[in-house]
């Protein structure tokens, strides 16, 4: 696959094995929080800027998928153990599981589905963040 650039990027995907409640502590559903993650240092660190959207993806064996939806509110910035970048999370009421997202035909070619094991971050299609904001039963912004 190709590399992506500005215009194939709806959605930033941004991992981790813990969950919502380890990550900040007492974060309930439909609650926001702000919070920053770690990202690899890669040409899609310049593609990153505040105001897109992304989501929280949880992986691993305990309720893989979707955990929260949010906004970038920087670029990445350097920092001791490598870049991060800032971010406001929605927490979902109910995540989008990962097999929902495998078996809808928009969405089971999403990079974070064919390669798991991918560094952050990684991204959606247009098509693919729709799909995954139609699990959330969240409006696609227009």
């Amino acid at each position: 696959m190709p590399r992506p650039t500005s215009p194939d990027v709806a959605c930033w995907v941004l991992k981790s094995t813990r969950l919502p409640g380890a990550l900040a502590p007492g974060w309930q559903p439909g609650a926001t929080t702000d919070l920053a993650r770690c990202v690899r240092p890669t040409y899609r660190l310049e593609l990153m800027s505040a105001g897109q959207p992304c989501l929280l993806w949880v992986s691993g064996r305990d309720r893989p998928g979707v955990h929260a939806l949010g906004v970038l509110t920087g670029a990445p910035l350097p920092g001791g153990d490598g870049p991060t970048v800032a971010v406001r999370w929605t927490r979902l009421a109910e995540p989008v599981d990962r097999a929902d997202l495998l078996a809808d035909p928009a969405a089971r070619e999403a990079e974070v589905l064919r390669m798991p094991a991918g560094s952050n971050p990684s991204w959606l299609s247009a098509g693919q963040y729709a799909a995954v904001l139609a699990h959330a039963g969240v409006p696609a912004p227009h």
